[in-house]
């Protein structure tokens, strides 16, 4: 299969490397990186960029970007730029990439664990993962042609050490983790499906 793979960062690169593993040809997306550029936040790069790469059978984003803080201290820009690049910059990910898509093709998306555990700073995080989710499940019933949809949720990664203050608590989850639970997504039938990469009864 032709596996777009958007974002270069650790979770992204991970992604990468396990489908490499299975044998698959992978194109890779980064803001300023990879095999090509867009920007996430500019759904008419999105069209642009599809057009180049072309006909696809699955779509992998570990990209978005959120801006966290004191909910009396966040800004405007704040709350637009989070959920313009992680809310709706997946949302047109998924709008921009539909006509390219192959029937049956795979479409998998991410969120993370602030949708189901809530810390000081993180009120931004947990609206725009509600908001991916609950787009994941609804666009599940209503795409064309057999594609499937579906989101990871991990926790913080064990190669993200510099967060582990911001998650006090929290066991780690390894990104080659993260990585097999967006293989599963694309290889398995499922759909409307969120692989949480974590636990919340302890």
């Amino acid at each position: 299969m032709k596996i777009v793979v958007i974002g270069t960062g650790t979770v992204g690169s991970a992604v990468q490397k396990m489908f490499v593993e299975q044998g698959h040809e992978v194109v890779t997306v980064g803001r300023t990186s990879g095999d090509f550029q867009a920007d996430m936040t500019d759904i008419a790069s999105l069209k642009a960029l599809f057009s180049r790469i072309g006909r696809f059978d699955v779509l992998a984003n570990a990209a978005g970007d959120v801006f966290p803080g004191p909910f009396e201290q966040m800004t405007d820009e704040q709350w637009e730029n989070s959920i313009k690049s992680k809310g709706m910059g997946q949302i047109n990910l998924v709008r921009a990439a539909l006509p390219h898509i192959s029937d049956r093709g795979s479409f998998t998306l991410i969120s993370g664990v602030l949708t189901d555990e809530f810390l000081h700073g993180g009120t931004v995080s947990t609206t725009v993962n509600y908001m991916v989710e609950g787009f994941v499940k609804a666009a599940a019933v209503e795409l064309p042609r057999g594609i499937r949809i579906n989101c990871v949720s991990p926790t913080v990664l064990t190669e993200s050490t510099a967060y582990y203050d911001f998650f006090p608590g929290f066991t780690p989850v390894d990104a080659r983790e993260v990585a097999l639970a967006y293989y599963r997504a694309a290889a398995t039938p499922m759909n409307g499906r969120i692989l949480k990469l974590y636990k919340t009864d302890c």
